[in-house]
């Protein structure tokens, strides 16, 4: 189990405990966080795309769009995503990531979802 400490929009932090084999977004929403943001749950679509603050690491094999540069820049699809480590993630962080990825010339949903 590791601990994976949410940053909220309102200023709010949550904890919750997430096993290796359990996406962020599952364990989160079984602990009653259903404000965080979900669309595809395929690591596709960006939606509940999130930036982990500090050190870390994670598995996001399963995700269907997501690349090295991705995760070298801190950003992460908690619906997808395994922890390999605690971790700290600020939430909300679509249009980050979408920025991100448009710099970087990188295929991003563009709109809203």
């Amino acid at each position: 189990m590791f601990e994976i400490t949410l940053l909220l929009p309102d200023g709010s932090i949550r904890v919750v405990q997430v096993a290796t084999d359990e996406p962020i977004l599952v364990a989160a929403y079984r602990e009653g966080l259903d404000e965080l943001p979900s669309t595809c749950l395929q690591g596709w679509c960006l939606t509940c795309a999130g930036r982990v603050e500090g050190a870390g690491d994670w598995d996001q094999s399963l995700s269907r769009r997501y690349f090295p540069q991705d995760h070298e820049a801190g950003f992460i699809l908690p619906c997808t995503a395994l922890p390999r480590s605690d971790l700290v993630i600020r939430t909300h962080q679509r249009e980050a990531m979408v920025e991100n990825r448009i710099r970087l010339g990188l295929p991003a949903p563009r709109g809203k979802w």
